[in-house]
């Protein structure tokens, strides 16, 4: 961005994402049409200072980067921090000063009092510690009263003539510590240093000067309050970049990990785990967690402050509560005297390693386990363990233990969960008693276990990870989220989204995705092709989401039609990263490869290796001489594939060397393989291949619509059916309050939708009851079946029928059908293939007596169940993965 481009003013979000939409703009921005609610899609700005007039003309806030030399002037200051501030205070101010130097080249000086200075001061400070905020407050220079008693909030304001001697100051005021420092980092955003600039490389924009234009007065706070990240399944990419790089996970490497942390907005880790161990390994840990202000806990089964590679080294012998309370005591005991910085006590106890209870583990005893940690926490801390921060995630089994009426104290943060495919498997029921200690959410963007890995790339898409989180929110699940991202690159992109969206769901709508995602690459890569690389980020996670890479083979697509489709799509989508590749300059090109490129090349290679080794196959089977070709083509793609891994680790002079040394080729069963392996293609002797003949084209019959009609109409064809992607229905009915929502590009080929609000009750199916109706033409009669495609929801309210939806067609009476009655969260049975499909097909049977127009209608029973596709059935209907391309009237 050139010198002097006027950016954002400071909001409830980064000067570069949404947020800062005033109440009216909100409601300009909703509008009802006939049926169904809808938001209207974003604009593409043409520049950030259109982007800025249309979210804030209306927010009566102004604040902003300006190049009016009359405004404060950023490097003619000194920076002043009161000396009895926090550490944390005294990290950010040296922080913004770095920021400073690589935007403008000038080191400003940092103060410990400001009476000798006589030009422009940024204080940077707390209510309760600055002598300097404490003096303008007294003397009504300032008001804080806004921000007084909250949690980690900001106030951000330049003040004229504050002090006697002092001609300028540009205030950032904190409620408290990191209230402070966000708001420095927001100063930092505003002129241009993206919080990835050292992880991702994002280059800094320089300026000979830095105005901030003055008289506006901005307040911010989250509305989610422990938001964070767990480092996990570190090894082998991750373990072996941070021994080359700092000699392991020490507190060198947790400062730029913390670094990272506040500028995105979050405060709490639970730090890597794999034969790691955050308190043991490096003293120096604890006090660049204090340095940095980052909330420490443990994962779901290290409980106590201790990780759990400690027993293994104590060799403290059975992890056995029942045989050895003794020793686990102890274990437990004196990790709560070590971790005398904030945190959040993780409280029960699952298997060793991990691993489930024993079935024989009673309920009493649990709740013994839990009883006893307590005394631990309260004789530790000396005081009630009701003060502690505590939590108790319902981790896979542990669940069952609270659904049979285990409970905890009431203070302890109820940590729900979901199947580590990002499914959330539990939410509080609407209107339960609120908990003292609330409820938190768990979330996987990497796993280790069934179906499978994966552990590669990104594969959760921003729509995706949107609906079920809001799910959360709107369920009252508002004091933990944190989000397990593997080895943190390369999953930037989506870790940005889960903790901007924390700090402020209401900010941000399923509509403002699009919005959201080109605001966030123009902050990396400038705006000139904003719009596209927002496209290609979506794209690709959508793409992946499909099926997992490591999940794919070459029976993936049952035909081969929908296994070109899939690569002509790959290849569109590389085609375009190369192009921009090409034409972005030079200082963007490595955070270009790292955030983009090199994500929807490696996918793109992938791809089509399986899909030659499925054209191999198939002409191997039938004597085709071309399949020695295509035998050849599987080869050289897979050594491309470790020719675009090597590409990323030479990236900047070998800086990632090991970061996507993570196998994903080779798979056998759910364990990663230890090398890759090429799959298995045949050759034919030159002497016994024949040539292949194309077949011949044949007309495939499809069902007439009447001219003149409007509206969305589907037709029968002879091989796909009636296929309706759910967000063309014909009409939408909204009653009892409840209403249509289209959640855009959230599914496998489209977009989907749902109802909302999400807390609505059942609802009875018949008469005027919420329903999407779809108008069809067949030409076929009698039987037939409706294959339902729905975004994997689980039974998170618990329910004995699980989540429902009914369906009808023409005037008959509606099916009442169970989206998820039988999910069983396990590596095994139905939910296995749900999770690896990213899909749940239902299916219903329905009769019709004569050939034309009929009506389906879906109607909703429970909130929650989001449409993705329809597809009717007459018989003849070809295989696909996907589902069959719509049959839509154009």
């Amino acid at each position: 961005m050139e010198e002097g481009t006027p950016l954002f003013h400071f909001c409830s979000m980064s000067p570069i994402y949404p947020g800062c939409i005033s109440e009216r703009s909100q409601r300009e921005s909703i509008k009802p049409t006939p049926n169904v609610i809808r938001t209207k899609q974003p604009h593409r700005y043409t520049s950030l200072l259109l982007a800025f007039l249309l979210a804030c003309s209306t927010a009566g806030r102004a604040q902003r980067i300006t190049t009016d030399k009359s405004a404060f002037a950023m490097t003619t200051a000194v920076i002043y921090i009161d000396p009895a501030e926090a550490e944390l205070v005294k990290t950010a101010a040296t922080l913004l000063q770095r920021d400073i130097e690589q935007v403008t080249g000038r080191k400003l000086p940092i103060v410990a009092t400001v009476d000798q200075f006589h030009k422009n001061v940024i204080a940077v400070g707390t209510i309760q510690q600055s002598a300097f905020l404490k003096q303008l407050v007294s003397g009504r220079k300032i008001n804080l009263k806004a921000i007084e008693g909250q949690w980690e909030a900001s106030l951000i304001q330049t003040i004229s003539n504050p002090a006697k001697g002092i001609t300028n100051a540009l205030v950032v005021a904190g409620s408290d510590r990191r209230g402070a420092a966000y708001g420095v980092f927001e100063l930092s955003r505003q002129f241009g240093v993206s919080p990835w600039y050292w992880w991702a490389d994002v280059p800094v924009e320089k300026r000979n000067e830095i105005y901030i234009r003055s008289g506006v007065t901005v307040t911010d706070a989250p509305k989610v309050k422990y938001r964070g990240i767990f480092i996990n399944d570190e090894a082998p990419a991750l373990s072996s970049w941070s021994r080359e790089k700092f000699g392991g996970f020490n507190h060198k490497f947790y400062e730029k990990v913390f670094e990272l942390i506040l500028r995105l907005k979050g405060n709490y880790i639970w730090p890597a785990m794999w034969g790691n161990a955050f308190y043991a390994d490096d003293s120096l840990n604890i006090k660049a967690a204090d340095a940095y202000g980052i909330v420490i806990g443990t994962s779901h089964h290290e409980p106590l402050m201790r990780a759990h590679d400690e027993w293994r080294r104590a060799g403290g012998g059975p992890w056995n509560y029942e045989t050895n309370p003794e020793k686990l005591r102890q274990f437990w005991r004196d990790g709560m005297k070590r971790a005398s910085n904030e945190k959040i006590v993780s409280i029960g106890m699952r298997g060793d390693g991990d691993a489930p209870m024993s079935r024989e583990t009673a309920t009493a005893l649990l709740e013994r386990i839990v009883a006893d940690q307590r005394g631990i926490i309260s004789e530790v801390t000396g005081k009630p363990a009701a003060e502690t921060p505590q939590l108790w995630a319902l981790y896979k089994e542990v669940q069952d233990y609270y659904d049979k009426g285990m409970r905890v104290p009431d203070d302890v943060t109820l940590l729900l969960c979901d199947d580590n495919w990002g499914n959330l498997r539990k939410l509080p029921r609407p209107g339960e008693k609120p908990r003292k200690g609330g409820y938190g959410i768990y979330y996987h963007f990497d796993y280790v276990g069934g179906p499978r890995n994966y552990k590669w790339l990104n594969t959760n898409p921003l729509p995706r990870i949107w609906e079920q989180m809001n799910l959360a929110y709107q369920h009252n699940v508002k004091d933990i989220w944190i989000v397990n991202v593997g080895d943190i690159k390369p999953m930037e992109f989506p870790i940005s989204f889960f903790l901007d969206f924390a700090w402020n769901p209401e900010k941000i709508d399923a509509d403002d995705l699009t919005r959201y995602s080109e605001q966030w690459a123009a902050a990396q890569f400038g705006q000139q092709y904003a719009a596209d690389i927002a496209t290609m980020l979506a794209r690709y996670a959508k793409y992946n989401a499909r099926r997992k890479p490591e999940l794919l083979d070459a029976n993936t697509y049952p035909g081969l039609e929908e296994w070109k489709t899939v690569v002509t799509e790959w290849n569109m989508l590389l085609e375009k990263a190369e192009a921009i590749n090409k034409a972005l300059p030079t200082h963007y090109k490595d955070a270009y490869f790292q955030l983009v490129l090199h994500p929807v090349k490696a996918c793109a290679n992938l791809n089509e290796m399986y899909y030659y080794v499925a054209l191999n196959k198939n002409a191997y089977a039938h004597k085709w001489q071309e399949a020695n070709a295509y035998a050849d083509r599987v080869k050289a793609l897979y050594k491309n594939d470790s020719l675009i891994t090597q590409q990323y680790h030479q990236l900047n002079n070998g800086k990632w060397n090991h970061l996507m040394s993570q196998t994903h080729i080779g798979y056998t069963y759910w364990q990663q393989p230890e090398r890759q392996k090429m799959p298995a293609v045949s050759y034919l002797p030159a002497d016994s291949a024949v040539a292949k003949k194309e077949g011949v084209f044949q007309a495939v019959r499809r069902a007439k619509i009447p001219a003149g009609l409007t509206g969305n109409r589907f037709y029968q064809d002879e091989k796909r059916g009636v296929s309706i992607e759910a967000d063309h229905y014909t009409k939408a009915i909204n009653a009892n309050g409840i209403s249509w929502k289209i959640l855009p590009d959230h599914g496998r080929t489209g977009s989907a939708i749902t109802v909302f609000p999400v807390t609505a009750g059942e609802q009875t199916p018949g008469e005027n009851a919420p329903r999407l109706q779809y108008d069809v033409y067949t030409y076929s009669e009698g039987a037939f079946s409706i294959y339902a495609y729905f975004s994997p929801t689980l039974n998170f309210p618990g329910s004995e029928n699980g989540l429902q939806y009914a369906i009808s067609v023409d005037d008959e009476r509606p099916q009442l059908i169970s989206l998820n009655k039988e999910d069983k969260t396990s590596d095994r049975g139905i939910w296995n293939k749900w999770a690896a499909e990213n899909i749940i097909i239902k299916f219903s049977k329905h009769t019709i007596t004569s050939p034309g127009k009929h009506t389906v209608k879906f109607w909703l029973v429970n909130p929650g169940v989001v449409l993705q596709k329809l597809v009717l059935d007459f018989g003849g209907l070809e295989p696909t993965y996907l589902g069959p391309s719509e049959t839509l009237e154009n």
